[in-house]
């Protein structure tokens, strides 16, 4: 006679499971299908089609019912207002999906669909050196990383090769060269800064920021169906030439080919179900975000890649009498020394210059200054530095208050302003104890999950460094020759960056930190964390690249780990 829970159960079993489909989890998802593991993908958001999902690609303008712009009925009930256009508006988030309780000012922006943030991310792609994996231990903050640049170059490599990164070598030590294909070209303005910056400070270095998009298509990226960048400057509507990376036109289509990925949308991960007797996870148990039915998954492996704070979350609520604080929270730091980045510090600057020049068409990218503060040893009064993002044009001015001929005369010969110059820091914050996350005892969603509560706040590490920025913002500027300087200190909320990093740390110890150096809970091997929770520091570079080569390297190795049957 058919034993249909056994049935059941066995639909429901694979031989790994992905929490999140963003950045990291589609590397997790790739990785593990391509060694032909049984994989299966939760993401809570609804399901995103590469291209057959992004209703407002390439659409001009005109196209749009209020020219880009949101009716206030449309307004009501979205978080903040970031994706309030109509070109992005089918990424917002409503209010009521996900609670928050917010103890200091915070701002938290997630992407709840399948692609996650790799569908919204700025594409920024630079790699960490050792300045960076060995600053914990150098400065005497965070813990000691457990890998180091080596561990990690041939990931990097792996991962860029594959997603398609465009930039230069430019051979910087603090900042290591990429696999890249040509970058995109610097403006005259940035091209001159860059000559004056090295002529009056020999440690600064301005170059292409290297970003993930695709500007000359090898073979691996026709595999993918993916065709070269058209610098249509419009990357967060969603990419129908797959020309920038993300999960959806990249990896997760990939993982899908091998017939080995199974995609679950709409699956909000409530915890992770961990069995006493045979000492290691056994699934996930997930909430339908339809049905608000309780179901659960099987796997030999778990690898929790739903973003920093919701991976923090789902581990602290997954408790049972061998964690009850939280799955293999034994030391108690799991949702501790949260981080993010610095992005307070914003300046402008104009040239008088280049009056016969302008710039034409688009870039998806912008310049780069790699940090050079405290590199080689501390000099400053406060811990680690910052990169600088450059940004130079130069805009028009359209006079259309008349009609007739004189208008289409202002439309078809706009008048040019001068060049101008913008940038904007990206610094280190300094991971601190009291900078945390945790589950309230009472609110929850509408999903019967406990809310998360955020208790972040800057530090006077954080205020020195933005002074610094301001400062040496107006000595390169003034160095340049520029005009009309500002800079200042924007004091923005934390997280404004979207960058948040921590919670779920990486280190040698079991006692001071969650994760050991293959991204495996010291206290439950079969469970891996590789998104940014995993993250001991946070160095001055975009994030998002070194999530997915920590991501890839961390899924050969529980492969291997698996046919070994240490897991």
């Amino acid at each position: 006679m058919t034993n249909f829970n056994i049935d059941s159960a066995k639909k429901r079993s694979y031989d790994a499971i992905v929490i999140g489909s963003g950045a990291s989890g589609g590397w997790a998802a790739k990785e593990l299908c391509d060694h032909g593991l049984k994989t299966l993908v939760l993401e809570r958001g609804r399901d995103v089609k590469h291209i057959v999902d992004y209703p407002t690609a390439s659409k001009a303008p005109w196209e749009f019912e209020f020219r880009g712009t949101v009716p206030l009925e449309k307004r009501a009930g979205y978080q903040f207002g970031r994706f309030m256009q109509e070109a992005t508006l089918h990424w917002a988030l409503k209010d009521d999906e996900q609670p928050v309780v917010y103890e200091k000012p915070f701002r938290w922006f997630r992407g709840y669909h399948v692609g996650g943030k790799s569908l919204l991310w700025a594409r920024q792609t630079q790699r960490w050196s050792d300045f960076d994996f060995e600053g914990p231990a150098r400065d005497g903050f965070a813990v000691d990383w457990p890998i180091r640049y080596k561990d990690l170059a041939p990931w990097y490599s792996h991962v860029e090769k594959f997603a398609g990164i465009a930039g230069n070598k430019d051979g910087i030590a603090e900042l290591p060269d990429s696999e890249v294909m040509p970058g995109f070209e610097m403006s005259c303005i940035e091209q001159y800064f860059k000559e004056k910056l090295k002529a009056h400070f020999p440690d600064r270095h301005l170059i292409q920021a290297r970003c993930a998009h695709i500007t000359d298509p090898q073979e691996i990226h026709i595999q993918q169906g993916r065709s070269k960048c058209q610098n249509q400057a419009m990357c967060n509507r969603g990419c129908i030439y797959g020309a920038y990376f993300s999960s959806n036109a990249s990896t997760i289509p990939w993982a899908l080919k091998t017939k080995k990925l199974t995609m679950r949308p709409d699956s909000v991960v409530h915890s992770i179900i961990y069995d006493e007797k045979k000492g290691r996870a056994t699934g996930v148990r997930v909430i339908d975000r339809h049905s608000h039915e309780m179901i659960e998954f099987h796997a030999k492996i778990i690898f929790v890649n739903a973003s920093t704070i919701n991976s923090t979350a789902i581990l602290l609520n997954s408790k049972s009498n061998r964690f009850p604080n939280g799955l293999g929270n034994d030391n108690g730091l799991l949702g501790k020394f949260l981080s993010w980045h610095n992005y307070r510090g914003k300046a402008n600057a104009q040239f008088e210059g280049f009056a016969d020049k302008r710039t034409d068409g688009r870039n998806p990218s912008n310049s780069y200054i790699p940090r050079f503060r405290n590199v080689r040893k501390q000099e400053m009064d406060f811990l680690r530095g910052y990169a600088i993002g450059i940004g130079g044009g130069r805009g028009t001015s359209t006079d259309t208050s008349m009609i007739g001929d004189q208008l289409r005369e202002n439309i078809l010969n706009p008048k040019y302003g001068r060049w101008n110059m913008s940038s904007w820091m990206m610094g280190e914050c300094v991971p601190i104890e009291s900078n945390h996350m945790r589950l309230h005892h009472e609110l929850k969603d509408k999903y019967g999950i406990p809310q998360i509560v955020l208790s972040c706040e800057w530090t006077e590490n954080d205020d020195k460094m933005v002074a610094d920025y301001v400062e040496q913002s107006k000595a390169m500027f003034e160095a340049a020759g520029f005009i009309n300087i500002t800079a200042n200190d924007t004091k923005s909320a934390p997280g404004s960056d979207i960058h948040e990093m921590g919670g779920v740390r990486m280190g040698h110890d079991p006692k001071t930190s969650l994760l050991n150096g293959w991204n495996q809970m010291h206290h439950c091997k079969n469970v891996l964390v590789s998104d940014g929770a995993c993250m001991t520091s946070t160095g001055t570079q975009n994030p998002t690249l070194t999530f997915m080569a920590i991501t890839a390297r961390a899924a050969n190795h529980a492969v291997e780990e698996l046919k070994r049957r240490n897991i």
